[in-house]
């Protein structure tokens, strides 16, 4: 009795192993949907360590979608570490909006990091994504803030290795800046905005991307700082400086000269007793010639004492 009990025990057990291991239910779910496949297949996979679930769920939208899709190319995929779903979704909306995508494109697409379903939306819907305020400067020196709106849509062929919407925001800030510039005054583009938009549209901005470029739509210009105006008040205080350093410059080497002229003065000064000396003692200068020459002195000296006393005399009397 007991070895009965038990009996029924293992082979319970084995059955409840048998269909935890074999997704008995997927299999009943895809023959019922028409998917044609194996017992042994949805064995292989639990073997091959990849989710039966996510295969045989996308293998029947795939196929409901009328699409053919073999078993081994989603395995594939998945053990690549791709979205199979994405990708089965991606190709059932491609399929639908007319957009010609192989399973190939879409599964390089979705390994190469890139959200292939986003893709195909694009493709169908365009996005439009907006520029921050881009500042640029007129030939009269005003600065203009100008703010894009782009219309973008996927290009498939240019997905993989394309660059991203980063890109295009730069290149179209880059030639928003350019033709603010190249106008004589920003009066010219605030009359036309839309000529930004045909210079820009015309550089073919959206080569080398993974978006095509639809329209450039200016959303909105606003009248930003005098630049000219700033720059010529900077460039007038730098001349300033320039010319207050070059008349110091002047002035401390007129001081510098001056000075060296009176060192001059005071040495040959020095020179004039050496000289009185050297005529006494030759006998060009007599002693009463000596003595002359001292009263002069003297009597120089008397009449400029005179003179500066009567000088400061007035100058007293006119303050009173």
């Amino acid at each position: 009795m007991i070895g009965k009990i038990v009996l029924i025990g293992l082979i319970c057990l084995l059955v409840l192993l048998f269909f935890i291991f074999v997704p008995v239910g997927l299999w009943i779910s895809a023959i019922a949907s028409g998917v044609k496949i194996g017992i042994l297949d949805l064995i292989g996979m639990r073997l091959r360590r990849v989710a039966p679930a996510k295969i045989v769920l996308s293998l029947i939208k795939a196929t409901k979608a009328g699409l053919v899709i073999k078993v081994n190319q989603l395995e594939a995929h998945y053990l690549a570490g791709g979205n199979v779903d994405k990708v089965v979704n991606a190709l059932i909306a491609a399929e639908r909006a007319g957009i010609e995508l192989t399973f190939e494109q879409a599964s390089a697409i979705d390994l190469a990091g890139r959200d292939v379903f986003e893709a195909v939306r694009m493709s169908v819907t365009p996005k439009v994504v907006e520029t921050t305020l881009v500042s640029a400067v007129a030939k009269d020196g005003i600065e203009l803030l100008v703010k894009a709106r782009v219309t973008v849509r996927t290009n498939i062929e240019r997905l993989i290795g394309g660059a991203g919407e980063d890109t295009i925001l730069a290149r179209i800030g880059e030639g928003i800046v350019t033709t603010v510039g190249s106008a004589q005054t920003h009066s010219e583009v605030l009359e036309n905005p839309d000529e930004i938009s045909k210079l820009i549209l015309g550089k073919g901005l959206d080569s080398g991307t993974a978006y095509e470029i639809i329209s450039i739509d200016i959303a909105d210009i606003d009248i930003g700082r005098n630049i000219g105006a700033n720059l010529k008040s900077l460039q007038a205080e730098a001349d300033n400086k320039i010319a207050q350093a070059r008349a110091e410059e002047r002035r401390a080497m007129a001081v510098a000269l001056e000075q060296e002229m009176r060192a001059e003065v005071v040495k040959a000064e020095a020179e004039i007793p050496r000289a009185m000396a050297e005529a006494l003692k030759s006998g060009n200068l007599g002693v009463m010639d000596y003595y002359k020459l001292q009263n002069v002195q003297a009597d120089t000296k008397m009449k400029n004492d005179i003179g500066t006393g009567a000088n400061a005399y007035a100058e007293s009397k006119n303050r009173e």
